[in-house]
């Protein structure tokens, strides 16, 4: 009976060690950091900061993370690869700081004349469902977004016409830089966190970029005009992606959790770009700014120049293997069906 006793209690004690011990490996909180380049003042970065929170409060604390606003962790231009690398685990960027890395996925920065960001959004996210390019196969989309319309702003000269883009200056990247060129001004590439003090210092006449950076980036305090040249707008994709051995490592169920809010948060972001294009109007006009508009047929004038951009950008695409006209032309049926 003693040997059965101490037999039965040794048995008792393992399965409490192995319960226990299995036990605080499953209530391990998994911690992650969270690169994005906006502002932490930024409603993009507000979104951001509250998808971490969000992430937190469903999984019951389970994941946490921490957030590095203003490019504290990764500058925009390396978050991508800072993502890859495991400096962060998730990163909020621009796919064009990487020009011609993601050729699939830029077909939608063309300008194809964009009205809306929450339009812009959902073109964009409707083009990698429908191509799911091996651009991105290297890490976990969380979800894609797009600003509102991207349009010329200068300081100092007000442009008019077409004719007034010529010997101007503009801080552009990817396809703003390209609409630059088409235009006749001469474009600038650096991220735009260097924007307001390449305006303030003379560098550049102008840039290209949304209503809302006017107030969200300050930009409004620097510049004088904006030209709403909607026919020629182009907008920019944004990424949230996290790393993919990181991501596979998250159990089903949080896997499961995350998504959802992926799927809730990129409505989100898409409605901010247009709230915040709203309130960066009022803050241009608060400066005394001047938004200047284009009759009809001087905005067909912008839009056809433009237009060899879009018709180039299927060349480029069937040079890398692709099917160039398929892929634009689903975008621009796409945005049509929206707008």
């Amino acid at each position: 009976m003693k040997k059965s006793a101490l037999f039965f209690l040794i048995v008792f004690i393992g399965v409490v060690c192995i319960t226990t011990g299995h036990s605080e490996v499953q209530a391990e909180t998994v911690k992650l950091t969270y690169s994005c380049f906006f502002p932490p003042t930024h409603i993009q970065s507000q979104l951001a900061e509250s998808w971490c929170r969000e992430v937190e409060k469903r999984t019951n604390g389970a994941v946490r993370v921490e957030y590095y606003a203003g490019q504290t962790l990764t500058k925009a231009s390396q978050c991508y690869d800072g993502v890859l690398e495991g400096i962060s685990d998730i990163g909020f960027s621009v796919l064009a700081y990487t020009r011609g890395r993601f050729p699939v996925m830029s077909v939608v920065d063309l300008p194809l004349g964009y009205t809306s960001g929450r339009v812009a959004t959902e073109v964009i996210s409707k083009v990698y469902d429908k191509f799911r390019p091996k651009e991105l196969g290297n890490i976990k989309v969380m979800y894609l977004h797009a600003h509102g319309p991207g349009l010329v702003h200068t300081r100092g000269k007000a442009v008019r016409k077409l004719e007034d883009m010529k010997g101007l200056k503009f801080r552009g990247h990817g396809t703003s830089a390209e609409v630059t060129k088409a235009l006749g001004g001469t474009p600038v590439p650096k991220p735009m966190p260097e924007t307001y003090q390449m305006l303030q210092k003379g560098v550049v006449d102008g840039g290209m970029y949304p209503l809302e950076s006017n107030k969200g980036w300050k930009l409004g305090d620097v510049t004088d005009y904006c030209t709403a040249d909607f026919s020629a707008a182009y907008t920019t994709s944004f990424f949230v992606v996290m790393n993919k051995e990181k991501w596979n490592a998250l159990s089903p169920d949080v896997q499961k959790t995350i998504e959802e809010i992926n799927s809730e948060w990129v409505v989100k972001h898409g409605d901010a770009w247009d709230v915040s294009d709203m309130d960066g109007i009022r803050y241009f006009l608060e400066q005394g700014n001047e938004i200047i508009g284009l009759d009809k047929k001087e905005a067909a004038r912008w839009k056809k120049a433009v237009s060899p951009i879009i018709d180039d950008y299927v060349k480029v695409l069937d040079k890398k293997g692709f099917n160039g006209r398929e892929i634009v032309d689903f975008t621009v049926k796409t945005l049509n069906s929206l707008q």
